[in-house]
Formats: C-alpha cells, sequence, structure tokens
C-alpha cells in the first residue's frame, strides 16, 4: 500500500553578509549572499535543519539527507556532521547527495520514496551549497550563499506531493572537475539549447502527462534558473497562464544558491501559500526532477520559523570586496602578528567532546536546577557529585555579560571578539561572536547561537558554537 507523504515542515538559512552597491570594488551590480568567513556548507545545512525543526520532536526524526556541490571533506560524510549539530538521534540513516546541482531534487525524491515505502517516518532534506566564483567571471554576479531544508512525512503534511517525474540528460553545460575550485561552463547557446531548455520542458511535460494535470491546475511555479533572464524565458515558455504565481528565485537579493536553490524558493513559496494551492517544482542539472505538490489545511498551523523572509530582513553590506577575497582565500593577507601555527586538533578529543561541542549540550543539577557549561562533575553552586541532566544550549537564546576584543587574534575578520554570555533560564559560557559588527557590540545586547567552523588544521575542520547579534 503506497503511503500518502509529502512535506511537514521547511526551514532556510541565508547569511547575514551581501555584495552589493556599498561594496567598494564590487561591480557585479545586484546583491548576492556571501556566507562568513567561518561559514561551509556544512554549517549553513545545520542552519535551515535547526530552523526547519523548530516545534518538532527531534526524536522522531529517522534520516537526515544533505545535499551539496561543495562538500568540505571528499571522504567523510556532511550529513552525520549536521546530525549531530541538529541533535538528531545516532540511530538515523544518513547519506550525503553530491556532485549535481539536482542533489537537492534528488535528496527530496529518495526521501518521499522512503517514507512512501515505510521505511523512515520523517527524513530532514537540508541542501546547501557555497560556490566560489572566478573573480569578474560571468557567475561572480549570479553565485550566492545559502540552504534550505524540508522534512518529508505522512502525518500533519502541509504540502502533499502527489506526483513526480525524473529524466537523465549526460551534457557538459556546467562542471567542475576534481581539485579545482572554480566552475567551468560551455558556450551559452549550446548549453542553454541543448541543457536547460531541452529538458526542463520535458521533464514538466511527463510530469503532466503522468498525473492528468494541466497547467491552469497550478497555483505557483517554483522553478531552477541559472539566471533572472533564463528563468523568465523558460516560465513563459512553460505557458502557465496568469493565475499561476512564478515564485522569485531570490537572484535579486541572494543569489544562485546551487544545490539549495529550488528547496529554498520551494520554502519561500510555501511562506505565501494557502490551502487548496498547486506547486509545481522543477529542478535542473545533469536531466531533471519534476514534483506536483498539493498545500493542505495544515499550512495554517505552522509554527514561527524564520524561513526565507525572516533571513531575508537582515543583512550586512560588506564593505569592500578584499575582505570577500580573504575571506574565500583568493588573496592570501599577512596576519597582524605572526604566531605559531595552529596544532592539528586530536581526533580522539573531537570525538570524546561531541556532545558539548557539536550538540553544544551543557548540564542542569539535579539538586539545585543550576544549568551549567560546559558539562561538570561537581556543581558550581551546591557542590553536588555527579548528579546532572543533560541540557541543549544551541537553541536557547543569550544576552553578552561582557567581552573583550583582540585585534592581534588569529582570525580572519579581526577583532576577535571574546564574549561571555548569560543563556536565558540561566547558564554561562565562554565563546566569540561572529557576524559582528564592533560598533555595535555592548554588554546586554541580545544573542542566539550559530554553528561555525573555529579553523582547518591539517585537513580537519575544527566546528564549534559561535554566538551572534540575534537576527530577529
Amino acid at each position: 500500500m503506497l503511503i500518502l507523504a509529502g512535506i511537514t515542515s521547511y526551514g532556510a538559512y541565508i547569511p547575514l553578509f551581501r555584495l552589493g552597491e556599498g561594496t567598494a570594488g564590487w561591480s557585479g551590480g545586484l546583491e548576492r549572499a556571501v556566507a562568513g568567513f567561518d561559514e561551509d556548507s556544512i554549517t549553513m545545512a545545520a542552519a535551515a535543519a535547526v530552523d526547519c525543526l523548530r516545534g518538532a520532536d527531534r526524536k522522531e526524526v529517522d534520516g537526515l539527507y544533505f545535499a551539496t556541490t561543495t562538500a568540505p571533506y571528499l571522504e567523510k560524510q556532511g550529513a552525520a556532521v549536521i546530525a549531530e549539530a541538529a541533535d538528531l538521534r545516532s540511530d538515523i540513516f544518513t547519506v550525503d547527495f553530491a556532485n549535481s546541482l539536482r542533489s537537492g531534487t534528488a535528496a527530496l525524491k529518495a526521501a518521499l520514496d522512503a517514507v512512501r515505502a515505510g521505511s523512515a517516518g520523517n527524513v530532514l532534506v537540508a541542501a546547501a551549497d557555497l560556490r566560489i566564483p572566478q573573480p569578474r567571471s560571468e557567475f561572480e554576479p549570479l553565485f550566492g550563499d545559502g540552504a534550505a531544508a524540508v522534512m518529508v512525512g505522512s502525518e500533519n503534511v502541509i504540502a502533499e506531493i502527489e506526483w513526480t517525474y525524473s529524466l537523465t540528460h549526460e551534457i557538459h553545460d556546467l562542471w567542475r572537475p576534481a581539485g579545482e575550485v572554480f566552475v567551468r561552463s560551455s558556450e551559452d547557446r549550446f548549453a542553454t539549447d541543448e541543457g536547460y531548455s531541452e529538458v526542463i520542458p520535458r521533464a514538466v511535460a511527463g510530469l503532466m502527462e503522468r498525473s492528468g494535470l494541466k497547467q491552469d491546475d497550478f497555483a505557483c511555479l517554483v522553478l531552477y534558473g541559472q539566471d533572472a533572464r533564463k528563468h523568465r524565458q523558460m516560465a513563459a515558455r512553460l505557458g502557465f497562464g496568469a493565475g499561476t504565481r512564478v515564485q522569485d528565485p531570490l537572484f535579486n537579493k541572494v543569489g544562485n544558491t546551487g544545490a539549495a536553490s529550488v528547496l529554498m524558493t520551494l520554502a519561500a513559496a510555501l511562506e505565501e501559500s494557502r490551502p487548496g494551492d498547486r506547486i509545481l517544482l522543477a529542478g535542473y542539472g545533469d536531466g531533471a526532477d519534476a514534483f506536483a505538490l498539493r498545500v493542505t489545511g495544515e499550512i495554517e498551523k505552522i509554527g514561527v520559523r524564520r524561513g526565507v523572509r525572516g533571513h531575508l530582513k537582515s543583512k550586512k553590506i560588506i564593505g569592500d570586496y578584499l575582505t570577500y577575497a580573504k575571506w574565500r582565500g583568493l588573496i592570501d593577507i599577512a596576519p597582524p602578528v605572526r604566531r605559531p601555527p595552529l596544532d592539528p586538533p586530536s581526533p580522539a578529543a573531537l570525538h570524546r567532546e561531541r556532545d558539548q561541542n557539536i550538540r553544544l549540550y551543557g548540564v542542569k543539577c539535579n539538586k539545585c536546577g543550576c544549568l551549567q557549561y560546559p558539562p561538570q562533575r561537581v556543581c558550581t553552586r551546591c557542590q553536588a557529585r555527579d548528579d546532572f541532566t543533560p541540557v541543549r544550549f544551541s537553541d536557547r537564546r543569550a544576552t553578552l555579560f561582557t567581552y573583550s576584543m583582540d585585534y592581534l587574534g588569529p582570525t580572519p575578520d579581526p577583532p576577535l571578539v571574546v564574549c561571555f554570555i548569560d543563556f536565558e533560564g540561566g547558564g554561562r559560557m565562554a565563546c566569540t561572536m561572529t557576524d559582528r559588527d564592533v560598533a555595535e557590540v555592548k554588554v546586554g545586547m541580545p544573542l542566539e547561537m550559530s554553528f561555525r567552523r573555529l579553523h582547518t588544521v591539517a585537513g580537519i575542520h575544527n566546528y564549534y558554537w559561535k554566538c551572534i547579534p540575534s537576527r530577529d
């Protein structure tokens, strides 16, 4: 028996920083989102996953699928790191979908199949990309950084996935060889005529034939496009009437976010949808995936999340192109002071401390209720020994208790802001602050936690949690 399934929740993450008007040396025109120096596709996917999990029971998640073309590791699973940061169970199925711009919709299709087959109750799909365009290339004004996540399940479905259709198409239109940083492309007309313009209409036609639906049955079109012009032309070519909303792909505000692009646009569409709306979703990359979704009444019960709209409300323009180039490793700038190189992280220590460092678990004293981070054996208040309950701090808000600024610290974005923060409900933590404007840092400011990369040494990405100024 086929289990009815669909999307039960959604989330997104858009970095705070932008290249745009006001960035000295930037000639790309429209704004595009830029991940911070301590972000990558894993940290962004983790942020989108946490946004998607707002109000959900994390123990009910049976799988996590991570989609990207820019995995920080070539031989190590990113999904496992994200599942740890999102505080999911250990007995879940995790997998990475990689090497294709279609990996986001491929992961969505695989999650749907798993739920329909009954092998999983709820599967979290998180897609993120941080593609580095070659400076002054055609891609520099187009590529943006970001992430999106959806939960696929069979209960409390907000958008039922009614029909799917997929096809494969071998072509060298966009590619990035192993060992290279920048994306390559073939001649534009060939790539468009023999790739995108050839495949998307075939996928949509196949979906229509399989489902018996017509263009007029859809209230919204969610469509992948490399740029605004191709997206606009394809939307017109597909023949949808004036009653169909073509969802804004956010090229003017965020950029093309690669494997996350279609799922981010879908999240934005769900923010505007009403019960009964049908959504046509089409992703592209060495083929295409097409989906027909029907929004249900459960959409009106979805809890508060930041989503796409919430993230777009806060942004900071990077002051100069040099800063961006430094963050991306495109240029090498000497640090303020020469320091001995960092020692490689100990894999044994990283493994031993993963609950406190990756899940951000502290403890609550069972005798006096005192919250403490990092975990202790002896309560700092009542001195009770080994009588604690683990507590997750990653989703708690905080305020800045005190701080110092180290202008000689080892950071690509000096000064290093070292903080002591107080969590709502109790608990104090020492950490660094990122995504901050030095002029705005002050005692008592509201903060939230963000999963970031401390540093990379000997090929090991040392992930940890930092505080950031609240984006609400």
